[in-house]
Parts: structure tokens; C-alpha cells; sequence
């Protein structure tokens, strides 16, 4: 089963692809707006940590009912983010290594333009 208890073990890249790229679960990724518009996974949505997810935001809704897949620069934020997630409920896990290690892993990453971004 993907997710075995409220806090999953940790995904590396590829697998964090995987599982959303068929739906099994959504990307969610908490950097900051700047971070997030250099360059992202092309599926993932956006909800910062800091500024909106730890002040208590609503979740978007094709996160709703679904299992999460949290990721940031290097995957600090992210594991905070999945304690948050599963306070609420939510069954989530995160991507060892943030963005950093899927971009090194060749896994897509889009830019502002639709064009390819950067990870900075």
C-alpha cells in the first residue's frame, strides 16, 4: 500500500513522479512563489508553507480526499508540510531531496513560460 500510517516513509524522485504522473497521488509543492515560478514539476500545484499553509489555508480541491506528495527545495519544508497535512488528516508523504534531487534526476521541471525552469 502507498501510504502504510499517517506519515509515510519518504519517496525519492522517480517514485514521487510515478505516483502522480498516474494519478495515485498529487504533487503538492510548498516553496515560496519565487521558488515556484523559476521552475516546478509541470503537474504539481502550489500552496507555500509558509505564508499560507501554516496559517491554516484550505487545501485546493483536487487535493481533497486524496493522498499528497509534498515537495520543496531539499525537503525540509516538505516534511514539514506532511506534519501539517496529517494533522489534518491528510495521508501524505514527501520526495527525499526536494527539487534539487528531481531536477538531478532528469524529471521535468517548467518554467514561467512553459519553457524549462531552473532550481535555485
Amino acid at each position: 500500500m502507498f501510504f502504510r500510517s499517517r506519515v509515510s516513509r519518504r519517496l525519492v524522485p522517480v517514485q514521487a513522479h510515478r505516483r502522480t504522473a498516474h494519478g495515485e497521488a498529487v504533487l503538492l509543492d510548498v516553496r515560496e512563489t519565487a521558488e515556484w515560478e523559476a521552475g516546478h514539476a509541470p503537474d504539481a500545484l502550489h500552496l507555500p508553507l509558509l505564508s499560507r499553509l501554516v496559517a491554516g489555508e484550505a487545501l485546493p480541491p483536487a487535493v481533497q480526499g486524496r493522498p499528497v506528495v509534498a515537495v520543496c527545495r531539499s525537503g525540509r519544508r516538505s516534511r514539514q508540510a506532511v506534519e501539517i497535512l496529517t494533522g489534518r488528516g491528510v495521508k501524505a508523504t514527501d520526495v527525499t531531496g526536494g527539487m534539487v534531487a528531481w531536477a538531478r534526476d532528469g524529471l521535468p521541471v517548467a518554467g514561467p513560460d512553459g519553457d524549462d525552469g531552473v532550481i535555485a
